[in-house]
């Protein structure tokens, strides 16, 4: 098993170091896409501080020494962590776990979006790493959308589970397609559109909506789509980041333009 060490944040900025009642007065613009609810516990609103200045350790250890009441804070920062800072190896091992804590939670509040979301989250990153038709014949596939949909029931405006689901279905229709995408997934190319629509709906400013949309574009329609894909990366790498998630998100955005 590798060895679970912390990268720092690349990209420490002072303009992500909130105090509580700067993080209140930001926290509908900073989970627009999650809509997480504002933390009660003061140690819960630290945690969340130390998530968006980009101290996901401090933010993960935080958040699970509060109880399941904290797994949303550490499951973010832990997914964040293993999806833009961790090597293959320990990436793997940490959205496992994180996968393996949402289905305790999961159990215990059923009506908890976040213990769905981030499971469906983790899962779907972990099946690109050991690749999407591996992760389809261990039926990871039927996971992912389970909880995405059930995400969905329970918060209708979750952009982010939205953003997701527009991602299955693209890499189910890429990998499979669309006839055996549909009849076995039930994948389409016409519900990743709808998906990515509504959630670059709900959140207008994210960025990471734009760099998902583009490369679900790719995978549908080849290099037909080129240019709308280019049109939605230039916009994701304009955009002003407001804590780190966000900066990883531009970045990404702006690395892909460059490639």
């Amino acid at each position: 098993m590798p060895v679970m060490t912390w990268k720092k944040f690349p990209h420490p900025d002072p303009a992500f170091e909130y105090t509580a009642e700067t993080l209140k007065h930001a926290w509908h613009r900073l989970h627009t896409g999650d809509v997480e609810p504002w933390p009660d516990e003061r140690k819960l609103v630290d945690a969340w501080i130390d998530f968006h200045a980009g101290r996901f350790e401090a933010a993960a250890h935080a958040g699970l020494g509060a109880g399941m009441v904290g797994f949303a804070v550490a499951n973010k920062a832990s997914c964040v962590q293993a999806v833009y800072l961790d090597a293959a190896a320990a990436k793997c091992t940490r959205l496992q776990e994180v996968a393996r804590r949402c289905e305790h939670q999961q159990r215990e509040h059923s009506d908890c979006p976040a213990a769905f979301y981030w499971h469906a989250y983790a899962l779907g990153r972990y099946s690109q790493e050991i690749s999407v038709l591996t992760a389809l014949a261990q039926g990871l596939g039927g996971k992912v959308k389970a909880s995405l949909e059930r995400t969905l029931a329970l918060a209708p405006r979750h952009a982010d589970a939205h953003t997701a689901l527009g991602v299955y279905h693209a890499e189910i229709v890429d990998k499979v397609g669309a006839l055996l995408g549909g009849l076995s997934y039930g994948a389409s190319r016409r519900q990743a559109l709808e998906h990515f629509d509504t959630a670059l709906r709900l959140n207008p400013r994210s960025a990471i909506v734009r760099v998902e949309y583009a490369r679900a574009l790719i995978l549908l329609d080849g290099q037909s789509e080129a240019r709308s894909a280019a049109a939605l990366r230039k916009e994701a790498a304009a955009m002003t980041a407001h804590d780190a998630m966000e900066r990883l998100d531009v970045e990404r955005a702006r690395q892909e333009l460059a490639g």
